[in-house]
């Protein structure tokens, strides 16, 4: 039988959701060091980028974090939340997909899960910002229906803009 993937909602502060969101954040941040430094994330840095980020902005009524599960395992995650005082445009975030399941199809269906999480909030619009050495994050978004778009913040890890109207 064929492992299945499931995703549904998960507690910002859970230890599914802290073990993801430390698997995301090591992936991120060594790939920019790597990339621009030659080097892995600083120990001690890692370790204050992911207290940094709670993810409370991720919790309902204003947000919403998703997990995926292969064969039962927790393996991705993806996060949307309302921008602003703009209760029609929410922001998708922390989309990752362990290396391991890449290529599953995992992805796509967080991402379209997280759609659906806006589109419960109340939002019309999705938009995101990534980087240009995410590559892949780049082309999923695009063959997702999502469009470049003028910049909409000053993240100075930002590099692309995305947005999508939800029908």
């Amino acid at each position: 039988m064929r492992p299945t993937w499931t995703v549904a909602p998960e507690p910002v502060d859970s230890p599914v959701a802290a073990a993801l969101w430390r698997a995301y954040y090591t992936e991120v941040s060594d790939r920019w060091y790597l990339l621009h430094e030659g080097r892995r994330t600083d120990p001690a840095e890692l370790e204050r980028g992911i207290a940094r980020e709670t993810g409370r902005q991720l919790a309902p009524p204003t947000g919403q974090l998703l997990v995926a599960r292969y064969a039962g395992e927790p393996v991705g995650t993806a996060g949307v939340r309302l921008v602003g005082g703009d209760r029609g445009t929410a922001e998708l975030t922390r989309v990752f997909v362990r290396e391991e399941v890449r290529g599953k199809g995992g992805a796509a269906l967080l991402v379209g899960a997280a759609e659906d999480a806006a589109r419960a909030l109340g939002a019309g619009l999705v938009r995101l910002d990534t980087r240009a050495d995410l590559t892949e994050a780049r082309a999923l978004y695009a063959r997702l229906g999502y469009a470049e778009t003028e910049p909409f913040n000053d993240d100075v890890y930002a590099e692309h803009w995305f947005a999508k109207k939800l029908p």
